[in-house]
């Protein structure tokens, strides 16, 4: 019989699920992970809903850094941030073929195997959102200081955003605001940055504030600037959308 392990959408979630299926000490092809519930059960299958536990996702996590090397482990990390159910199957299979391998460390390179295939294209997938959104994101100052942008990826990448804005602007106040998701990355002048929800109580609404006088003329002069300086002869629409798909304009300040 088949069994299915329902996983939370996270790190913790889904490490905790592999964790599990080794577990049963079942066969692997026997065992699933699934990624969140499914509407559509399948006959002559056992469900189980896992419940995150940190310590056996911190296992997880340190089984894979050692057989598979750093670089690997942030591959599925970011493939764990992409928005697609499947993620959850693809990773627990490339890890149960990788450890069967002679040299683990290897595993990435293995592309003929369709679960390293499809980690390694979520981690394409995420990966290059986060690269875009480095310099797409807008930051406008509130009139206490406080730096404030408005995201809204299709993959949760605000854990990968934080450290480049951290490195950049360690002297601010700043907060990066996944509406889709809910998520707030908090970073405290020269401190370190870290990561809220609104489930847990934190709401930070730009509405309750004012933008200061200086980011008033700035967001103005730059838009001023952005709808002046092109060349009206060499506009090319279908050109800019594929550099700066429309998606991501709703929270640039340019396109307001």
């Amino acid at each position: 019989m088949e069994l299915y392990l329902i996983c939370e959408d996270s790190l913790e979630g889904i490490f905790t699920g592999i964790y599990e299926a080794y577990v049963t000490k079942r066969p692997h092809d026997e065992v699933h992970i699934q990624v969140g519930e499914e509407e559509n059960l399948r006959l002559f299958a056992e469900y189980r809903n896992i419940t995150p536990d940190p310590a056996k996702a911190v296992k997880v996590a340190r089984t894979i850094g050692q057989k598979f090397g750093g670089e690997a482990y942030m591959s599925i990390c970011r493939a764990l941030a992409a928005e697609d159910n499947s993620k959850g199957e693809a990773i627990y299979k490339m890890i149960a073929g990788g450890l069967s391998m002679k040299n683990p460390n290897d595993i990435m390179g293995n592309l003929a195997d369709p679960y390293v295939l499809k980690v390694f294209e979520l981690d394409r997938f995420s990966g290059r959102e986060t690269h875009l959104l480095t310099g797409f994101i807008r930051f406008q100052e509130l009139e206490n200081g406080i730096l404030y942008s408005r995201i809204g990826p299709k993959n949760n990448v605000l854990t990968f955003l934080m450290p480049h804005f951290a490195d950049r602007f360690p002297m601010e106040n700043f907060v990066i605001h996944d509406e889709k998701r809910g998520l707030y990355g908090l970073h405290p002048q020269k401190k370190k940055w870290y990561v809220v929800t609104e489930a847990e109580g934190f709401e930070f609404n730009p509405a309750d504030h004012t933008y200061s006088e200086d980011e008033a003329i700035y967001s103005e002069l730059f838009t001023m600037f952005f709808h002046t300086i092109a060349i009206e002869d060499r506009k090319n629409p279908k050109l800019h959308r594929n550099i700066l798909p429309l998606r991501y304009r709703e929270y640039m300040v340019e396109f307001k």
